[in-house]
């Protein structure tokens, strides 16, 4: 049994045993959740290209500005993989017979909480906002736009799928899925990353595609779209 194993078990155990007080919450996250997220916002001195490469999660401190609280408490009881490769794509794929692969023993499954733990989870992780800059209110109008442009956008003039799957197993492995994107994400978030990642990881490497703003509606439009479709 791997060191990394007993860890994972024993954070399963601390975080099942229920958490009734808010300061209980912050207690634990701290002794569990800042091992792979980070619940404060870096230095700036702090932000560079290897954190970029040594984070095992996504940062948390900016969380109640991009997850919807209703997709946190469902996803918290029973974690999917929403990047298929990882948190860093090239640590975690092998070569295939005809192309790369994801490398299923280097990944460690996230841990399951009860309904109330992820509940309060949930409810602690979307006060953290990060700079009031960060997301601009608003930003997304939800205004229709034609289904079958947005696809073309997402699919073949911007190349997102290269890197991100619009549906499983259709698209890249580098980036999160966005088959749930709708459901996981808050508009205005989806619409100001695409805008400019790099306010959010100054070097990250999704590029800064330059659209303007009808293009970044339609987009943003779209994958907001694809949970919807679903239910």
């Amino acid at each position: 049994m791997t060191t990394k194993y007993i860890l994972y078990v024993c954070a399963g155990l601390m975080l099942g045993q229920g958490l009734a007080k808010p300061a209980d919450v912050a207690a634990a996250m701290q002794t569990q959740c800042a091992q792979c997220h980070a619940l404060k916002a870096p230095a700036p001195a702090e932000l560079t290209i290897d954190r970029l490469w040594q984070r095992k999660g996504p940062d948390l401190y900016y969380a109640g500005s991009k997850y919807n609280e209703a997709w946190l408490v469902k996803w918290l009881q029973d974690p999917k993989r929403i990047r298929p490769a990882g948190e860093f794509y090239f640590k975690h794929v092998k070569t295939g017979a005809k192309e790369d692969v994801v490398d299923e023993s280097t990944l460690t499954p996230h841990v399951k909480l009860s309904k109330d733990d992820a509940t309060a989870y949930a409810a602690a992780l979307m006060q953290l906002k990060g700079a009031p800059d960060l997301v601009e209110k608003g930003s997304y109008k939800q205004q229709p736009g034609r289904a079958a442009m947005a696809a073309m956008f997402f699919n073949k003039l911007r190349g997102c799928s290269a890197c991100h799957q619009s549906a499983s197993g259709a698209g890249g492995l580098s980036g999160p899925e966005l088959y749930t994107g709708g459901e996981r994400l808050q508009p205005d978030y989806i619409h100001d990353y695409i805008k400019d990642p790099q306010k959010f990881d100054p070097h990250i490497w999704m590029p800064k595609l330059g659209l303007n703003e009808a293009d970044l509606q339609r987009l943003t439009g779209y994958i907001v779209g694809l949970s919807a479709a679903k239910r």
